[in-house]
């Protein structure tokens, strides 16, 4: 493996966020130890970032935190092969990507989840016309995606920061692993089902699915 020392990644399992990392890592062939926690004990994590969230990495003695940030920070580290291109306006173009997306991918399954838990905790149905809204919402952007892709075998063109990042949320549109029963990756599959005229986004999910990770 390229890049120096080994990088210590700390992870959990079908968490969209790692695959990200991991993504990213076999990108660079950067060599990394993956430490795979429990939800229900997260004290190795918060031992070493202070925070109980994943991922985490540690890199000779740096500890970063947020996908998102170890990408950039793993950019840093090993400019090649680039996640990121040099042009300054192609790269604002790519930071402005990865911005909507964290909240048009976060935000709406985020209040969804909120809102099936309130209902379960309180022991009365959920806000059926909110859960409508809010899966409207992240169907709307399918069709955006796939007139990216138009022409594009990647996001971007080239394979970039925008597929790791966009990936581990958009791969539920087309299914979902039945051993994954966590209650957000349900709602991404079935808040937005992937139908037969968004070929391009079933054809790039299938593409940076045989990509390989780095744990």
């Amino acid at each position: 493996m390229a890049g120096g020392p080994s990088i210590r990644l700390y992870r959990a399992e079908w968490s969209t966020n790692c695959e990200r990392v991991g993504l990213a890592l076999a990108h660079k062939d950067i060599g990394a130890q993956s430490v795979l926690i429990e939800y229900s004990n997260r004290g190795p994590v918060q031992a070493i970032s202070g925070q109980g969230l994943v991922p985490v990495i540690e890199d000779a003695g740096e500890v970063v935190s947020d996908s998102v940030a170890i990408i950039r920070h793993l950019e840093r580290r090993n400019p090649e092969p680039r996640l990121f291109p040099v042009p300054a306006a192609r790269r604002a173009e790519l930071d402005l990507f990865i911005d909507w997306f964290e909240r048009a991918y976060k935000e709406p399954p985020n209040a969804i989840e909120a809102e099936l838990e309130r209902g379960e905790r309180e022991g009365v149905e959920p806000d059926r016309a909110l859960l409508d809204r809010l899966g409207a919402r992240m169907r709307s952007h399918l069709d955006l995606l796939e007139r990216l892709l138009e022409g594009r075998e990647y996001l971007f063109g080239n394979f970039s920061a925008a597929d790791c990042v966009a990936y581990p949320f958009l791969k539920y549109t087309a299914g979902r692993d039945p051993a994954d029963d966590e209650l957000f990756h349900r709602i991404l599959a079935e808040r937005q089902p992937l139908g037969e005229d968004h070929p391009n986004l079933r054809a790039w999910i299938g593409r940076v699915g045989e990509r390989p990770r780095a744990y």
